[in-house]
């Protein structure tokens, strides 16, 4: 077994120069396109807030126009009325001031844009708690698949002692041809798995290298003697609690719901009348006209209040109206349907840390029962009380226990993520907190 554990160390990755979690996250901060969509998707999100401030602030608006004219007159009698020519211009300027005084649906407009905002900010929240997700589910899927390619390899050099030994004992007549044939089954097994083993980690490397733009040579691992925690608090319905009130689906639809609100108030102020104040100023020069030779220019200042009453459109207005008020309605189902699926999930990867967690020290305590199997049935392959395949048995379930923790170890964690993720508190600080349990 000492053989084992050295070959199993030395195909491991060693750490000293391996990339840590937090490293591999930070690369795809960077490089990731999903999270670079969301990021842009919020900074557009952001610009709803200043388009709803827009509608209540005043606006300016400034016309020009020029107009070259020629005007040929052709006379049936010079004496009495000359025949002429003449070429004229004519340019004008509008100046228009426009305050809204009485608009209720812009104000609506303008609280939606600050829900707009925040809804945004929360998708954007999801958006980054799935990127760790993301980032530690493959980093653990290549530390999972190096763990299984390592301890086929250590499988594959016990069997082929176990072969070389078996064939040993045939030729010296202490056991029988079977032994031989078990072994080199169990060897061409291996081979097959350390082909498939291999394959695998070379597909969860192209995973992670899409998340980072990165090929790296090395992963730093866990700490053998790793000690998994215990979600705090340590109860689910207090987990439970904060998803249905601080998960980013939650957060995402209540600001939806409160917009669909308020579009049904919109629509329905849209029958109330709107008074605007505007104020212009007119200007208007020509160098002539048709009747006269000389230029002018003509200078108008106004000011007032326009009343604008919606009487009849057809019936668009009352079949919005009706429309925003069903569309209010679906979005409050889709409130309540966001915090039942939140608890939902919660509750099932707060069952899984804990289960996992058990699962762990069970596993532990069956590597150590594993070991002591595979050593008594080499003794008693030794002294003639047990045969080949009996070792052989114990061999792969010691290995099969030493994948299925390792696991387990890392199912844990990133359920222990999820969880943290479900209840909207997920963040970069938990991931350095894995991190650190991660060899030096």
């Amino acid at each position: 077994m000492r053989f084992l554990i050295v070959l199993i160390a030395f195909v491991l990755p060693v750490s000293g120069n391996a990339q840590s979690l937090l490293e591999v996250f930070r690369d795809a901060r960077t490089y990731d396109a999903q999270y670079a969509s969301a990021r842009y998707a919020l900074q557009a999100g952001i610009e709803k807030l200043p388009q709803g401030r827009a509608l209540i602030l005043p606006t300016l608006n400034l016309q020009a126009n020029t107009l070259g004219s020629r005007f040929d007159a052709n006379s049936n009698n010079d004496q009495i009325i000359p025949s002429f020519k003449r070429d004229f211009t004519q340019s004008g300027m509008t100046l228009t001031f426009t305050q809204p005084v009485y608009r209720p649906q812009n104000w609506i407009q303008y609280e939606q844009g600050e829900l707009q905002v925040r809804q945004a900010e929360a998708v954007f929240g999801q958006a980054a708690q799935d990127l760790i997700l993301r980032v530690a589910q493959a980093y653990f899927d290549v530390l999972a698949a190096q763990d299984t390619l390592a301890l086929v390899r250590a499988q594959k050099a016990a069997i082929s002692e176990q072969l070389a030994q078996a064939k040993r004992n045939f030729e010296v007549g202490t056991a029988t041809i079977t032994d031989t044939h078990e072994a080199q089954a169990r060897y061409d097994l291996t081979l097959a798995q350390e082909i498939q083993a291999q394959n695998e980690v070379d597909t969860r490397h192209r995973a992670l290298q899409q998340l980072t733009g990165k090929e790296y040579a090395a992963l730093k691992s866990l700490r053998p003697d790793v000690k998994l925690s215990v979600p705090n608090p340590n109860n689910m319905q207090s987990w439970v609690d904060i998803a249905e009130r601080s998960s980013y689906p939650v957060q995402v639809q209540e600001a939806t719901t409160r917009i669909a609100d308020l579009e049904a108030k919109r629509n329905r102020a849209a029958h109330l009348p709107t008074v605007d104040l505007v104020a212009s100023q007119f200007l208007q020069t020509q160098s002539g006209s048709a009747v006269a030779q000389v230029g002018s220019e003509l200078s108008q200042s106004t000011i007032s209040l326009q009343l604008a009453v919606p009487l009849y459109a057809g019936g668009a207005l009352s079949s919005r109206e009706r429309e925003a008020a069903a569309n209010y309605e679906k979005s409050r189902q889709d409130l309540e349907n966001a915090r039942r699926t939140s608890a939902l999930q919660t509750r099932q990867f707060f069952l899984l840390v804990a289960n996992g967690i058990a699962a762990v020290a069970a596993l532990e305590q069956a590597l150590v029962s594993s070991q002591s199997a595979l050593d008594s049935n080499k003794l008693g392959y030794e002294v003639g009380v047990r045969i080949n395949i009996d070792v052989l048995n114990a061999q792969q379930q010691l290995f099969s226990t030493r994948r299925d923790l390792a696991v387990a170890r890392y199912n844990t964690i990133t359920n222990h993520l999820r969880l943290k993720s479900a209840a909207g508190s997920l963040s970069e600080s938990d991931l350095d907190e894995v991190n650190r349990a991660l060899a030096l």
